[in-house]
């Protein structure tokens, strides 16, 4: 099992911040992992993977962070990096540097980098016969997928199969034969993205982009063929709207923005959280952002997280929340895998030799490993009645049913409490109700014993017939 790599940054002091708070910082460097970061109130100490202090070089984040996975994916094996942290705090520039197409090797960003590391990877490769790269880049905005090199293309589905796992269906792939050409595709999509002006970022980044690098080879020896992903994840900045003074059109971005973030928060909660032994249902499907990065923090790549920061006392708040979101996602492990030719075919010739009873039952012991076997009976019986049950082609297929199921059942549990929880309520107020009823018919009892005592002794003396009530008449 590994774990997910996780880094801190700290950008250099912005004037603002050095107008108001001079060249304070709320940081003290310990080592090259671990720090001591100095809130108002008290202490706080963080360790990560490695620390980058305020003007550590660029190249520096590279060689730690993304070369690495650069080798994997010519490996075959599947890698993400991901940069996270409130807005203006330096992702965008870590990523992309001061352009694209700058030449200056000291402050290169990691995307031009990776671009030159999978070239020369490839390159010194010895048993590689032929290559491809593929480059695709979309972004999300406002909950809707967009492809950055088709404008067209405003709502991309996200798919899953068993062989490519989640993937964006229709979203344009571009063949790149050398860096320059993928550097002048890289500039004419982030030309494409969504950036506006706030008080705290000039152009503030209005989407989480995602850049994907797919590295096909041939191997000389088994003419067979080796893939590997790299993606790269710039995501939006959390946003505090009296700090931005968003409003109207960017305001309505930033609650998105901080929306899909609270979405990727809750996955890493439940990633981290759960009972040793059982399962425990984590919400990848609430945002187009989480279900992308299914398999990013799901266990199928190795993935590097770095974390964001200002050192200035006056996003202090801000820069504890990125380091505490950090310090939870180590706890993150992963089982790493190669992207092997012969799993592929040998998972496509088991699924023509299912038939659906076959695969049916495969589904259901599925189930029956994390529920009791008569609550997966009843389910089955609850599923045939609602014609849930079909055909699948293939294995890819199986797993998205199960995954479907066990998505249905927390839905329909969900409802059963609600359900509960509501009969619970009404029968509360008829109770209630019972007890006033109650109540008044204790506090009527003596009066109407007092009642008949009047009425018969005036009958009795004087000859006088009072009317009682007939609620009186039934009390003994």
């Amino acid at each position: 099992m590994s774990k997910i790599k996780v880094c801190a940054l700290f950008r250099p002091l912005n004037q603002k911040e050095r107008a108001d708070h001079g060249d304070s910082i709320c940081i003290h460097g310990v080592d090259s992992e671990s720090f001591i970061f100095k809130d108002e109130k008290e202490d706080f100490n963080f360790s990560f993977d490695r620390v980058f202090y305020p003007g550590s070089p660029q190249s520096d984040v590279y060689d730690f962070i993304a070369l690495p996975l650069v080798q994997a994916a010519v490996d075959g094996i599947n890698g993400a990096i991901i940069t996270y942290g409130q807005t203006g705090a330096g992702k965008t520039y870590t990523m992309e540097g001061p352009s694209i197409m700058d030449g200056d090797e000291k402050n290169k960003g990691l995307l031009p980098k990776v671009v030159n590391g999978l070239f020369e990877a490839i390159a010194l490769s010895d048993e590689t016969a032929s290559s491809m790269i593929k480059l695709s880049m979309v972004e999300i905005y406002m909950e809707k997928v967009r492809d950055l090199f088709e404008l067209v293309n405003d709502n991309i589905q996200i798919k899953e199969n068993r062989q490519q796992g989640i993937f964006l269906y229709g979203a344009t792939e571009i063949n790149v034969t050398n860096c320059t050409e993928a550097l002048q595709n890289l500039c004419n999509g982030i030309a494409n993205r969504a950036v506006g002006e706030t008080q705290m970022n000039m152009a503030s980044s209005r989407s989480h982009c995602i850049y994907t690098f797919t590295v096909q080879q041939e191997i000389t020896k088994t003419r067979r063929i080796k893939s590997g992903k790299l993606i790269l994840v710039d995501l939006a900045g959390s946003e505090k709207v009296e700090k931005t003074g968003a409003e109207g059109r960017v305001l309505e971005e930033a609650k998105s923005i901080n929306k899909s973030l609270s979405a990727l928060g809750n996955v890493i909660n439940a990633l981290t959280g759960g009972s040793p032994g059982k399962a425990n249902h984590v919400p990848f499907r609430d945002s187009k952002l989480t279900r992308i990065l299914q398999d990013v923090f799901g266990g199928k790549s190795q993935t590097a997280l770095l974390c964001c920061c200002s050192p200035s006392p006056s996003n202090a708040p801000e820069s504890l929340s990125t380091l505490r979101f950090g310090a939870r996602a180590k706890h993150i492990k992963a089982s790493i895998r190669v992207n092997s030719p012969e799993d592929i075919i040998a998972k496509k010739h088991e699924a023509m030799s299912l038939n659906k009873d076959e695969l049916r039952e495969r589904i259901l012991n599925k189930l029956k490993e994390n529920f009791k076997a008569e609550d997966v009976d009843l389910l089955e019986q609850l599923f045939i009645l609602d014609d849930f049950f079909f055909d699948p082609g293939s294995v890819e297929e199986v797993e998205a049913a199960y995954e479907d199921i066990t998505v249905r059942t927390i839905s329909l549990l969900q409802k059963a409490v609600e359900d509960l929880n509501s009969k619970v309520e009404e029968l509360t107020e008829q109770n209630a109700i019972l007890k006033a009823k109650l109540r008044a018919t204790e506090m009527s009892y003596p009066l109407h014993k007092e009642a008949k005592g009047s009425a018969s002794f005036l009958s009795g003396t004087f000859g006088i017939n009072l009317w009682v009530p007939s609620f009186f008449h039934g009390t003994n």
